[in-house]
């Protein structure tokens, strides 16, 4: 019967309900949750613990004899576009920093159909920092990060700098 639905509105379709499964996760969550615990909390430990289950992933693919800041910006904005988000690599003043640009995020769009914006950006911050604090100490490297700009503060983009000093 699905034989006849393109690959990519498939892919699409299964992206979409990976994404509403995360809030029925969370109202499930929340049913069971000791009385005075806050969303929000729970919403950070979930990304929590989603950045520390996908940074191996991602330190297959970064040498680190090679200046770090865009490898990690161009493996970051790869894995957006690859869940159908609207992301660029932008180049830094130097090989010093790099970084993630996104253009927009279904994510985004779903905090805000759900009213529930508050956690957008504090979900992907808690994400990158397990994320990025893996990799540091796995690699023995201290990269920083930063969110310069996000759409649920009003920006028109989210932008992600990648640095070291």
């Amino acid at each position: 019967m699905a034989e006849g639905i393109p690959l990519e509105k498939k892919f699409h379709m299964l992206s979409q309900i990976q994404r509403m499964s995360h809030f029925e996760w969370l109202k499930a969550a929340m049913h069971f949750a000791k009385e005075g615990t806050a969303e929000l909390d729970v919403v950070k430990k979930y990304w929590e613990i989603v950045g520390h289950d996908t940074s191996p992933g991602y330190l297959k693919h970064l040498d680190p004899e090679k200046p770090l800041p865009r490898q990690i910006a161009k493996n970051f904005v790869f894995s957006s576009q690859a869940m159908g988000e609207d992301a660029v690599l932008v180049e830094g003043e130097s090989d010093k920093e790099s970084f993630a640009q996104h253009n927009g995020c279904p994510w985004y769009d779903w905090h805000k159909r759900l009213d529930k914006l508050e956690q957008d950006q504090p979900g992907c911050d808690m994400w990158l920092e397990a994320f990025m604090a893996d990799i540091n100490e796995k690699l023995g490297t201290s990269v920083k990060w930063e969110t310069v700009k996000s759409l649920p503060n009003g920006d028109d983009i989210c932008l992600r700098r990648f640095w070291v000093e």
